[in-house]
């Protein structure tokens, strides 16, 4: 019986997973070098208002304050912030369960103008780094416990590798996090993406008129929205792919966690690595 249901899970998640076709790594319009700016940031603001208001990284919110609290982190570096990432809604209930921290926020391409509203709203909580970060090489001032949401994907296979080998190497812990996994269901869902952008975009502040111009006008950011969401879910790795990537480490004093949490509409990919403490035991 127990084989049986092992079997039925197995095909269940291969359906789910998406695997009979191969992780494409496709390019994302909003992160080209041509992509003009005010493009690339009416669609990371676009993407941060959304992970904010609906709280997209909740559900993985428990196992990220754990980590941050055995490392006993003072200070969080998130890389490939975009518009800010989900920093509005967690640092307020880190703050709820008096976990204070500091975060500073980086890119390759630096929204400073969201990150200065990031700032302005959480105070001396957010830094902000102005300089451009390359994520497989961060530069050594920029010490603390690593995150990074909804950009893993980004990276290919070889480059997802250095990213966690130089966050190893420089002995600072790390967590990922991807907001939609590898589904067909999900792939079927980002075609629908175009509607709650043309719903929601009146609400994003500060407001400009040159994101109603490309969104209802000239609609160029509802479609880089939806095609890069595409784009997204088949570039996103698996749980086990993710496994795959930190085979090298074995030998690094590393605790690593690596799964899904349960959300809505989909699950939560992540993957936590920072070294032991005390008698922490490896996962």
């Amino acid at each position: 019986m127990k084989s049986l249901i092992r079997k039925a899970a197995t095909t269940f998640r291969s359906v789910c997973y998406f695997p009979f076709m191969r992780r494409k790594h496709f390019i994302e319009l909003h992160e080209q070098t041509w992509c003009p700016a005010v493009i690339r940031n009416s669609v990371t603001d676009y993407l941060q208002h959304v992970i904010n208001a609906n709280q997209v990284y909740e559900p993985i919110r428990q196992r990220l304050s754990n980590a941050l609290q055995l490392t006993k982190t003072e200070r969080v570096v998130d890389l490939c912030s975009g518009g800010g990432g989900p920093w509005l809604s967690l640092k307020k209930k880190f703050e709820e369960e008096n976990l204070d921290i500091e975060v500073c926020l980086t890119d390759y391409y630096p929204n400073v103008e969201a990150f200065e509203r990031h700032k302005k709203e959480l105070g001396d909580g957010i830094s902000i780094y102005a300089k451009s970060v390359d994520a497989l090489n961060v530069p050594p001032e920029l010490k603390g416990f690593r995150t990074m949401f909804s950009a893993f994907h980004h990276f290919r296979p070889e480059q997802a590798r250095a990213i966690l080998r130089d966050a190893v190497n420089k002995g600072c812990g790390i967590g990922i996090f991807e907001a939609t996994p590898r589904y067909l269901s999900v792939l079927v869902l980002m075609l629908l993406l175009p509607l709650p952008v043309f719903f929601i975009t009146p609400m994003i502040r500060p407001f400009r008129w040159s994101r109603l111009l490309f969104t209802y006008l000239i609609p160029i950011i509802p479609f880089i929205i939806m095609f890069d969401g595409i784009i997204s879910v088949l570039r996103t790795y698996t749980p086990e792919e993710m496994h795959k990537f930190i085979k090298e480490f074995e030998g690094a004093n590393y605790v690593w966690e690596i799964g899904e949490e349960k959300g809505s509409p989909a699950s939560r990919p992540y993957l936590i690595g920072y070294p032991k403490v005390n008698e922490t035991a490896e996962h």
